[in-house]
């Protein structure tokens, strides 16, 4: 599977909010990090987080603008949308950051800034 049809099928996960298909693609070990947040390490602490803030929010939904991959590290760039629960949106640019091992995440890294949603 080529970089750009990986990343469709991650962030069709991210944006229906499916928190446990999300994290059967990680590594046992892996870290996960959103914005500012502080990083969260293993599966179990990872799906808790991500059904946190999957709960926080009405939706979410991703475009890609560019993908690169260098060795065992998949970069990608974009523009997320956020629909808060009283259905306003805030857009803004992200960056994120995969370490894979094999076909696993092993660090999975969000820039974002975020400071606005819950505003």
């Amino acid at each position: 599977m080529g970089t750009s049809q990986w990343l469709e099928k991650v962030f069709e996960m991210v944006d229906s909010k499916d928190a446990e298909k999300l994290v059967s693609y990680m590594t046992d070990d892996a870290v996960f990090r959103f914005a500012n947040a502080q990083e969260v390490e293993g599966k179990q602490d990872i799906l808790g987080m991500l059904q946190s803030f999957y709960s926080s929010i009405e939706a979410l939904s991703h475009k890609i603008i560019d993908s690169w991959q260098v060795d065992d590290n998949v970069i990608c760039r974009g523009e997320v949308t956020y629909t808060r629960k009283d259905n306003s949106q805030l857009s803004v640019p992200f960056a994120n950051f995969f370490k894979m091992k094999g076909n696993l995440i092993k660090s999975y890294l969000i820039y974002v800034d975020a400071s606005q949603l819950y505003a």
